[in-house]
């Protein structure tokens, strides 16, 4: 049995971490110990949809036990997560309402995607979301790791300037609203956020 110490860990990394082991292994069992419900019910639904078996107990107050198997004959709901898909980004913000929080689930967001197979081929940042692949950005490492990894990196020209952050652009190319409308018409499948 493998084991992951998920406690004091937030979202969605127990998520992230345990894909990873599930990914490393043939079959098995991965027991996680989590500090809260949310994060038993993050890892229950990832277990759901990837045709795990899979248990949770709470041990005491605060503290869970997951255990997921792997036996190798999982019948994955592949539709989610194969081919090829464009992310598009409209803002440095995820969802409306507090802009902190607003801040925290980009951060979370662009980490998830860069954790997760597959990568998406393109990503595509308009209006205020240029600034994610800018130099104040504090996504910037994940976004230049995607990059490696073969993800192409768009900026809008337009958006850059606007907002005077042509100079400042640190990772992918610049183009144009035509070149950005082809990234997304031509994806089998595409994500728009923002």
């Amino acid at each position: 049995m493998y084991k992951i110490d998920a406690v004091g860990i937030a979202c969605p990394m127990p998520v992230i971490m345990t894909k990873k082991k599930l990914d490393e292994i043939e079959s098995g069992k991965v027991e996680i110990i989590a500090d809260n419900d949310i994060c038993v019910q993050n890892l229950i639904k990832f277990a759901k949809s990837n045709g795990y078996e899979y248990d949770w107990e709470e041990l005491e107050e605060d503290r869970f036990r997951i255990i997921i198997l792997k036996d190798g004959n999982e019948s994955k709901d592949r539709s989610d997560g194969e081919g090829d898909f464009t992310i598009a980004i409209g803002s440095n913000l995820y969802g409306s309402g507090d802009e902190k929080l607003g801040e925290i689930l980009m951060r979370s967001f662009i980490y998830t995607v860069s954790e997760t197979e597959p990568l998406p081929k393109k990503i595509v940042f308009y209006n205020s979301g240029v600034y994610l692949t800018t130099e104040s950005s504090d996504v910037l490492d994940d976004l230049e790791n995607m990059e490696k990894e073969g993800v192409e990196i768009i900026s809008c020209g337009t958006c850059l300037d606007f907002y005077g952050l042509k100079d400042k652009l640190k990772v992918g190319s610049i183009s144009n609203m035509y070149d950005i409308y082809e990234a997304i018409r031509n994806a089998g499948r595409n994500m728009v956020i923002g």
